[in-house]
C-alpha cells in the first residue's frame, strides 16, 4: 500500500470516529461566533428621564462597591456610552450593575443571553456534562479537535495535485453547478470548502490544542525560552509577596481622588471604549491601576495600564498591558483568543465563524462520501 493510500485510509477512518464530535464544536461555535457583541447589545441602557443630576464620583462608587467591607479585588467598569450602568467587577462571572446616578443596583437586561451562551459554551467545551463529569467531556472535545488537526493536515496533503491543471482547479477550488451526481456534489464541496476554510480552520484547531492539552501549552512556553510554570520555582515566601508587603506599610495619610485619577486616564487622548479602576483591597496600598481599553476587550495591545500614586494621584507609568507579560505569555493569550478571532476584532471572528460554518459542510460531505464508499457497496450486495 502506498504512503498516499496510508493518508488516505486514516484521513476518512479519523474522519468517520470524530466525525459527529466536530460536527458539534462546529455548529457551537458559529453559534458564539458574535457572543461579545450581542451581549453588549443586549445590555440595558439607561432611559435620559433616568440620567438626570449629576453623576456619582468615582470615590463614591467605590465605597458602595466596597460597602460589604470584603477584602476582594474589585474594578469599576465604565463604558464610554454615558447611557451604560457602571458594571462592579469581582472576577470572572462575577459582576453586577450600578446605577451611576442613584448608586442604586440594575438589573442586567442581558441574563437570558448570558444564559443561552453559557449553555452553548458549556456544550462547546465539556458537551453539557457538569461536575466530575467535566473533565470527561473536556477530554473528548479535546481529542476531537486534535483529531481534526490530523483531517485539516492530511486533507491538504491529499488534496495538493502532482501537477496543476485547469481540469483540477476547476473541480477542487470552485463550486460546480449541473453536476452528474450527488456523489461529485459532495466530493466538489468536501474540496472547496476544506481549501477556501484551511487557513482559518488551522488557527482556530491549534489554538484550541493549545488551550486544551497542557503539553501543548509548554511547547509554546519553551518555544520562547521559558520554563513550563510546573517547573518554575516557588513564588515568594511568606513576607516576599507584595500582598504581604501593601500589609506591612503604614496607611496613607492623605489619599487622591479616584476621580482624578479616572479623569486623567479618560483623557490620555485614546479613544476608548471603557475604563477601569481597580479598587485597592488595603488602606495601605500605595498605588492605584486604571486601565484603559480601546479594544474590543480582548486585544491586549489595545489595553493601557495606567499606574497612579494613591498619595498625591500623580501618574506612576503607563505601559500597553501586552508589554507587562512575558513573551510567551503574550503567545499564549494571543492564541486564546485567536481561537474565537477576539484578537483581530469582528473580521476576525467573523473569519472564525465562516471557517465553524465550512467544517459543517466538511463533516457532512465527509460522512456522506464514506458512507457511499463504506457502507453503500455492502448494502446493495446483501440486497441484491
Amino acid at each position: 500500500m502506498s504512503f498516499r493510500r496510508i493518508i488516505f485510509w486514516s484521513h476518512l477512518s479519523v474522519g468517520v470516529a470524530v466525525g459527529l464530535i466536530v460536527f458539534l464544536l462546529s455548529a457551537t461555535g458559529v453559534l458564539l461566533t458574535y457572543e461579545r457583541q450581542m451581549l453588549d447589545s443586549a445590555e440595558i441602557r439607561l432611559s435620559p428621564e433616568a440620567m438626570t443630576g449629576e453623576r456619582l464620583t468615582v470615590d463614591e462608587l467605590a465605597a458602595i462597591a466596597q460597602q460589604d467591607g470584603a477584602q476582594t479585588q474589585r474594578s469599576l467598569v465604565f463604558h464610554r456610552d454615558p447611557a451604560r450602568p457602571v458594571e462592579i467587577s469581582a472576577g470572572r462571572g462575577n459582576t453586577s450593575l450600578i446605577h451611576p446616578y442613584t448608586g442604586e443596583p440594575v438589573e442586567s437586561a442581558a441574563g437570558p443571553m448570558q444564559d443561552f451562551f453559557r449553555a452553548v459554551t458549556s456544550l462547546h467545551r465539556y458537551l453539557a456534562m457538569s461536575g466530575e463529569a467535566r473533565e470527561t467531556g473536556a477530554a473528548i472535545t479535546g481529542a476531537a479537535n486534535l483529531a481534526f488537526l490530523f483531517i485539516l493536515v492530511s486533507g491538504f496533503y491529499l488534496w495538493w495535485p502532482k501537477a496543476w491543471r485547469w481540469s483540477f482547479i476547476k473541480l477542487n477550488v470552485f463550486f460546480r453547478t449541473h453536476l452528474p451526481s450527488a456523489k461529485a456534489r459532495d466530493y466538489n464541496w468536501h474540496h472547496v470548502f476544506g481549501i477556501w476554510a484551511l487557513v482559518p480552520l488551522l488557527a482556530v484547531v491549534i489554538s484550541g490544542v493549545v488551550i486544551s492539552y497542557p503539553w501543548a501549552a509548554n511547547l509554546v512556553t519553551r518555544a520562547y525560552g521559558e520554563a513550563p510554570s510546573s517547573q518554575r520555582g516557588p513564588g515568594p515566601g511568606p513576607g516576599g509577596n507584595a500582598d504581604s508587603r501593601e500589609q506591612e506599610l503604614p496607611p496613607l495619610q492623605q489619599t487622591a481622588a479616584l476621580q482624578d485619577m479616572f479623569e486623567t486616564a479618560r483623557m490620555s487622548g485614546r479613544h476608548w471604549r471603557t475604563v477601569t479602576v481597580a479598587l485597592p483591597t488595603t488602606p495601605s496600598a500605595p498605588s492605584v491601576e486604571v486601565t484603559v481599553d480601546t479594544g474590543n476587550g480582548a486585544q491586549y495591545d489595545r489595553k493601557h495600564l495606567l499606574t497612579f500614586d494613591r498619595s498625591d494621584g500623580g501618574l506612576l507609568t503607563d505601559v500597553v498591558v501586552a508589554q507587562t507579560q512575558t513573551p510567551a505569555r503574550r503567545a499564549r493569550i494571543y492564541l486564546r483568543f485567536l481561537h474565537t478571532g477576539e484578537v483581530y476584532g469582528w473580521w476576525g471572528q467573523t473569519l472564525a465563524g465562516l471557517g465553524s460554518l465550512a467544517a459543517l459542510f466538511l463533516v457532512w460531505t465527509g460522512l456522506a462520501l464514506a458512507w457511499r464508499r463504506l457502507v453503500l457497496p455492502v448494502w446493495r450486495k446483501r440486497r441484491s
